[in-house]
Parts: C-alpha cells; structure tokens; sequence
C-alpha cells in the first residue's frame, strides 16, 4: 500500500503529540518529519526511519502507536487494521450488559472470549489504578496500580454472566498474587470487576464453588471489586491474536503449558514439616 505524504505527515504530527510517544522515538520521528517538510523524498526518508528504529522493533520493544506506524511504513498487513472503537458500545441495554476481567496479559485473554457465541465486543485495556489514561509504559512498569484487563459486551439472550467467569476461571492461576503464569508483576494480578450487585453475587458464588471444589491446595488470591473506569488499550494491542497470529500462538501455547504445570502441581498436596522431637 502506497502511503501518502499528507497522511504520513499527519501520523508523524499525531506521534510526536502522543504522550506513550518515548523521547528518543520521538526525536527520530521529528527528524523524519522535517526532512520531509524541507523537501526530503517521502520513501528515502521513511526508509532511513525504518532502520533507526528496526532495532527496537526486533525486541518488540517499541511503544504501541510507533509500532504500528513502523508496521505500516514496512507495508506489514497488521499495520494497516484499526480497531473500531466506536463499535464497542451498549446498543441494546434490556439485553446487554459489561463484564470485566483481569487476568494476565490481555493479549490472551481475548480469543477465548470473542469466540464465544453471544459475544458482541471485547476490548483491552487498563483498569483499577489512579491515572486516566494511562499509556502501556506506565501500566507495564507498574507507576499507576492498574492492571491489564478485557472489557466484554455479550448478549445476556446467548451467554449468561455466570458461564463467562466460567470461562474466566479456566483462564488463569486465582492462587497467584504476584502476576498469571509468564507475566510477572502487579498488572497483571486477577480480578473480577463487577458493573452492580447483581454480578457481585454471582462472581462471590463462583469464587466459592472454586474454593469449595478442593481443586486448589493454596489459598484463592483472586480478587472481586467494583469496576473503575476502564481506558483502552492502544490499537497495537487490539485484537492482537489476529494481526500477529504467529507470535500470540507462541505465547499462548507457553501458556497452556503453564496452565497444565499448575493444574498438576496442585493436585499434589502439600508436605507438612514432620513434628520436632
């Protein structure tokens, strides 16, 4: 896809503006955009652009909005789809409702649910920290208390409340406090954000099913709060496992095999100390 210089300056100007916009990014975004300006060739500048930053984009350590532009100045497919935000919307509130979870890396806790029959939306994002709107470097590094989370819209006609924490609790590890299986960190503790009382009670009944079940040998960790408000996610990170099949397959599989580890780790009971004599 050919990118106009118009468009590209646009991108460029909305970069630099960005406050998840890195200051060495954004120094060599700012260099790009005058040389252009100044009568610089659009592709032999964009070209120098790609190589100051390919380093940074072969750790996948650049910040979500510069790493879709890099994406869409390298012609990559990925690059070039955005989320429509605006489609994630209650349009029917007699039968629809939110549902809030956190558990681990949003990346993978998306598939799972959006394939679910009666699902409308899911969308990641930040929740249950201080600052609104919060980039991913200040949620990743754990400077605002919020952590990664996905925000349903289901239809109540098709999937109830109950059989979505259903899914939830297959999803993840409710006796770690510290993080969910690889993702290490507070941002990624497990919660369940509840939208009104109702919800509440059904998340405190499925805790205490999974409590009572004696699957777990350690205590259940996973916590139920009151939703906050909810900032989305960069458009990097939507819907992630379509535009990057390859890397989110890694990940996930890591994962499952995480998960498989753990299901058998507390199937054994613990040692007690033998008694001193």
């Amino acid at each position: 896809m050919k990118l106009d210089q118009e468009e590209v300056l646009g991108e460029l100007y909305n970069l630099l503006l960005n406050k998840g916009t890195r200051e060495w990014e954004r120094g060599q975004l700012n260099t790009t955009k005058e040389a252009v300006e100044s009568g610089g060739k659009l592709k032999e500048q964009l070209a120098i652009l790609e190589a100051q930053l390919r380093p940074l984009a072969s750790r996948n350590n650049l910040t979500p909005d510069v790493a879709d532009f890099y994406l869409k100045i390298k012609d990559e497919p990925e690059g070039h789809i955005a989320f429509d935000f605006e489609k994630h919307l209650l349009s029917d509130l007699k039968n629809q409702e939110r549902a809030i979870f956190a558990g681990g890396c949003f990346w993978c806790m998306v598939e799972p649910f959006e394939k679910r029959p009666g699902i409308i939306s899911v969308l990641s994002g930040y929740t249950g920290g201080e600052l609104a709107s919060p980039t991913y470097d200040q949620v990743s590094g754990g400077y605002t208390n919020h952590v990664e989370a996905v925000e349903i819209i289901f239809d109540t006609r098709l999937v109830s409340y109950a059989q979505l924490l259903a899914l939830y609790w297959q999803l993840i590890d409710p006796t770690d406090a510290f993080g969910q299986f690889q993702d290490r960190g507070s941002q990624y503790r497990s919660i369940i954000f509840v939208q009104n009382e109702s919800q509440k009670q059904v998340a405190e009944q499925a805790k205490a099913q999974v409590i009572a079940s004696g699957k777990y040998t350690r205590p259940i960790v996973t916590e139920i709060r009151l939703a906050s408000p909810f900032w989305p996610a960069e458009n990097y990170h939507q819907q992630f496992y379509q535009k990057q099949p390859k890397r989110y397959r890694r990940i996930k599989r890591a994962r499952q095999q995480l998960v498989r580890f753990q299901s058998l780790k507390d199937k054994v009971p613990l040692r007690k100390p033998k008694p001193k004599k």
